[in-house]
């Protein structure tokens, strides 16, 4: 009776084992998976930050199983051969890797005219199978092309490995959680970015060395147009030369605006200019200049977030006193520091000084898409007037004046992808696009200046 049960037991576990191969003979040798999501974004925005791997642990459901893991980028900053890999504690997230496989079209050609773009991430992680990777499809959508349709697949091949096809069951455990997190956190993303169309900038990124400045604070009203900020830059141009001369330095360079705030109706900034020395002789002592410091916060103060502090320093300070950024007070409005140091990104303009704001906010898209850090309380947004505009005697504007715009920056690769591509940056040689508006039309007397770069 025992041996009869036995056997009867055998042949149980032997059915149950053949219908178990025989399911996973049927089973597919492959799983895909794939979810969409329309977000309210140029394409090209949504391609870069998807072409690089510096925002995703904003984004990856990695981080909602563990907040201390741990992400190490390598290979290229941009594009093919960008590589992230994790590792954790937590199961749910363990270890793994990301490398982008493929992007296609390439980044300087989505544009306009491209209606789609595909990017390929290789995977290697803890889950089943081989070949794992997911592909990001891009479409442009809506009536002005302002809409972009993201479409996130996840595929697998299992083979013949009988135990992995059964993996197939749970493609939509982890798999379909990380794409749906990743789509809806990816939408929170791209809501940081203004949205601009930056596709004609050619953005470089630069290492910049500590330099000695004299700067006056200023301000205008924006009614006053690019009138009004030349009359105050040039009031405060003559200010910082004369206190030069009465300082016995040199002025070694064109003149620089930091921008404080740029508000609706007022814009704050700092007219700057290099000179040749570090330390400057005031009342007596000499004075070493130091590089700008975030100003103490005021408790007793109501909060005003989106207000910039205001640059001018108390009326109580004196010569030789430093304002609330640690900058000397040299003579009157004038104050002395270090300006600059680290890498900023630069983008060039040529045009009016209307197309200005513009580049700079270009810049700031393309920092958010691309993962480099800034900030604007102390790392302020500048720009060097490298080429001023050329007149003829009617006073037509014969040449327009290049403007090299700088966003300082942390976190960043030596170079951007169209450094790395060897696309040159615009020059006055050189025709290029300019923002619309920003420039001022030719006067039909007078030979048509160069575009922008």
């Amino acid at each position: 009776m025992m041996r009869v049960r036995v056997l009867e037991f055998l042949m149980a576990c032997a059915i149950v084992i053949g219908i178990g191969v025989l399911a996973a003979v049927i089973m597919p040798g492959s799983g895909h998976i794939e979810r969409s999501l329309v977000v309210g974004k140029d394409m090209r925005q949504v391609y870069d930050v998807l072409a690089n791997f510096r925002r995703l642990p904003e984004f990856s459901v990695l981080n909602s199983y563990d907040a201390h893991i741990k992400y190490n980028w390598s290979g290229k900053a941009f594009g093919p051969g960008a590589e992230v890999s994790w590792t954790s504690s937590d199961p749910r997230a363990g270890s793994g890797s990301l490398t982008i496989d493929s992007a296609t079209p390439d980044f300087n050609k989505v544009d306009g005219t491209a209606k789609s773009a595909k990017i390929v991430w290789d995977l290697d992680n803890g889950w089943k199978g081989y070949d794992k990777t997911f592909t990001l499809d891009l479409e442009r959508q809506g009536s002005r092309n302002q809409l972009t349709n993201i479409t996130w697949s996840y595929d697998v091949k299992y083979g013949w490995n009988l135990v992995n096809r059964f993996a197939n069951l749970y493609i939509h455990g982890d798999p379909d959680s990380f794409i749906e997190f990743g789509l809806n956190s990816l939408q929170n993303v791209l809501a940081s970015v203004p949205n601009v169309n930056y596709g004609d900038l050619i953005p470089y990124i630069r290492q910049t060395e500590q330099t000695p400045v004299l700067l006056v604070p200023a301000s205008i009203q924006r009614k006053d147009g690019i009138e009004g900020l030349a009359d105050t830059v040039n009031k405060a141009v003559a200010q910082i030369q004369a206190t030069a001369k009465k300082l016995g330095v040199n002025v070694t360079g064109p003149r620089i605006i930091f921008t404080t705030n740029y508000g609706d109706t007022t814009y704050t900034f700092d007219v700057a200019m290099p000179i040749d020395s570090s330390t400057v002789n005031v009342n007596g002592q000499t004075q070493q200049l130091t590089a700008p410091t975030p100003p103490a916060l005021d408790s007793s103060a109501p909060a005003d977030a989106g207000t910039a502090a205001a640059p001018a320093a108390p009326a109580a300070l004196n010569p030789g006193d430093h304002d609330k950024f640690g900058r000397l007070i040299v003579d009157g409005d004038v104050r002395a520091t270090l300006a600059f140091g680290g890498a900023a990104l630069e983008g060039v303009w040529n045009g009016t000084a209307a197309g200005v704001p513009q580049t700079r906010d270009m810049l700031k898209a393309y920092a958010l898409t691309h993962g480099y850090k800034f900030d604007d309380v102390v790392n302020r947004m500048y720009d060097i007037l490298a080429k001023p505009e050329l007149k003829d005697a009617q006073g037509n504007i014969t040449s327009y004046a290049e403007f090299d715009v700088y966003l300082p920056i942390t976190n960043a690769p030596d170079q951007t992808p169209e450094q790395a591509a060897g696309i040159k940056q615009p020059t006055l040689e050189v025709q290029g696009p300019a923002a619309a508006g920003s420039a001022p039309a030719p006067a039909s007397t007078a030979p048509a200046p160069a575009s922008s770069h």
